[in-house]
């Protein structure tokens, strides 16, 4: 279900999405596709960067064992 909202926008903002909307699409429809694809994003790079955290706090023991590979195979 919608519900609607007021949101305050710079002129040239509303004019750039009116623009976009043009005749096919509507005002709204054009600012609800762009937030929905802002929080996508933003969800994505919190994600990304939880996952980083992730990696950095296990990269040194990722690193010593990747050495100790190696180390084994390099073995005559």
């Amino acid at each position: 279900m919608r519900q609607k909202t007021s949101v305050t926008l710079a002129p040239e903002t509303i004019q750039a999405v009116d623009d976009l909307a043009g005749t096919t699409s509507n005002r709204s429809r054009i600012i609800e596709q762009a937030v929905h694809e802002f929080l996508q994003r933003r969800k994505r790079e919190i994600r990304d960067a939880q996952d980083l955290e992730i990696l950095n706090e296990t990269a040194e023991k990722l690193n010593e064992e990747t050495s100790d590979v190696l180390d084994y195979q390099a073995q005559p």
